[in-house]
């Protein structure tokens, strides 16, 4: 199957500067910030610690950590080489380079900027976002899709894809799709749920860690690795994967913590 896929979904025209593109990644971006401001607060109360007014005084926050984190993470974990030999590279978005894993220790920072600000818990806020920030995972990944952007593996299976705008004409998996559907909607799904059965504090945050970095380890094996980088550790783990072990790593910590917290109150 041959897919045709221009990455840019439309122009519109602009006065001076004649037809302007508008890219479906930006389109994907654009999605994912409206659906996590809605959902979060469609599932927020009227009042009390975290309610619609904050969420929606948060999002500004949150999006612009997710783009500063994720451009600067981009430049560290992917293009450390070009920020030393030009620092200004970490200011050319239009290039094109954002980092998940940058975006979210943005996204990190901004929490705790905003929860100081406004005096409420970093958890309280962490673990009502966590739910519904895969909302947005999902639909940057389809933007990937739609764009032609990471491209697969090769494969022989029948639901390989052929990319118009590959080079080699490969049939590849559709990785962006997988990523989509595991990052996306079966973690919203999990936390969703989860979030159902009243789980203490730090919980939903930890288990949005293990999901995440469990499933970008398994995803990221049908996926090409960055050209200028191939794969790091014993020529097996990508890049994505060795920074997705922390992440793990680290969710466990804060589940375990959030356990033990609650046995000692119980008690």
């Amino acid at each position: 199957m041959i897919i045709e896929i221009d990455p840019i979904a439309f122009y519109i025209p602009l006065p001076f500067f004649g037809w302007w593109p508008i890219y479906w990644y930006g389109i994907s971006w654009l999605v994912a910030i409206l659906s996590i401001n809605y959902i979060a607060k469609l599932n927020a109360p009227t009042d009390g610690v975290i309610n619609k007014k904050l969420i929606d005084d948060f999002i500004f926050y949150g999006v612009l950590g997710a783009i500063i984190g994720g451009r600067i993470g981009y430049m560290v974990f992917y293009g450390l080489d070009s920020l030393m030999r030009d620092p200004m590279t970490v200011f050319k978005i239009w290039e094109g380079g954002l980092s998940f894993h940058g975006g979210l220790l943005g996204v990190l920072f901004s929490f705790l900027i905003f929860s100081k600000n406004r005096n409420i818990s970093f958890f309280n806020l962490s673990d009502h976002m966590a739910i519904y920030l895969p909302l947005g995972l999902g639909s940057v990944r389809i933007g990937n899709f739609l764009g032609g952007e990471l491209l697969g593996r090769q494969t022989e299976m029948p639901w390989g894809i052929i990319y118009s705008n590959d080079p080699l004409g490969l049939v590849r998996h559709p990785s962006q799709l997988y990523q989509a559907f595991f990052e996306g909607a079966l973690m919203f799904i999990i936390l969703f749920l989860a979030a159902k059965k009243g789980p203490p504090k730090m919980f939903l945050s930890g288990l949005f860690l293990i999901l995440y970095g469990s499933f970008r380890i398994i995803t990221e094996n049908f996926r090409t690795p960055d050209a200028h980088i191939g794969f790091d550790m014993f020529d097996i783990l990508t890049r994505g994967q060795l920074l997705s072990i922390p992440m793990v790593i680290f969710g466990i910590v804060l589940i375990y913590l959030s356990l033990i917290k609650n046995n000692e109150t119980v008690s």
